[in-house]
């Protein structure tokens, strides 16, 4: 698919507001509604629009407690990574999982937990019960400095 300056405005616009109306989308690109919203469906299905979703306020849900976690596995095969990776898929407080180079560790791990105690749970309960979990090692998060980052869409050609 051919990404025109349209569709980069179109794409960083929805990564900022997703819940935007139609009608103001193509005010703001300059653009009529229909070509506009052909335009939004047309990249929602090449798959570059992935989907669309609330972002919530986890300490305000609770989740007081993140941490990013390094996990190290036994073996390095395409089967281990699988049931690594379907294991963790499970787990709600996972919020992220990234298979990793450079590092001591093979995954990364973000999570959202409420406390110490369901970080432990977590931990011991669960992680390092996956078969092939060979190392755990993990780190605080003691501020967010920048989150909800979007994509650099201008920086494509």
């Amino acid at each position: 698919m051919n990404i025109d300056k349209f569709d980069r405005q179109i794409l960083l616009i929805l990564q900022k507001e997703g819940r935007i109306n139609n009608q103001e989308l193509a005010d703001r690109i300059g653009l009529s509604p229909s070509p506009c919203l052909r335009r939004v469906r047309a990249l929602e299905e090449a798959g570059l629009v992935t989907g669309y979703r609330a972002v919530l306020d986890a300490k305000k849900l609770g989740l007081t407690l993140i941490a990013l976690i390094h996990i190290s596995m036994d073996a390095h095969t395409p089967e281990r990574f699988a049931s690594f990776e379907a294991a963790v898929g499970l787990l709600p407080e996972v919020l992220e999982c990234l298979l990793i180079t450079g590092q001591a560790a093979d995954y990364q791990l973000k999570v959202a937990v409420r406390d110490m105690d369901h970080y432990q749970a977590l931990l011991l309960g669960h992680l390092t019960r996956i078969p092939g979990v060979s190392g755990v090692h993990s780190s605080f998060v003691l501020r967010s400095v920048l989150k909800d980052a979007v994509l650099p869409v201008d920086a494509i050609a």
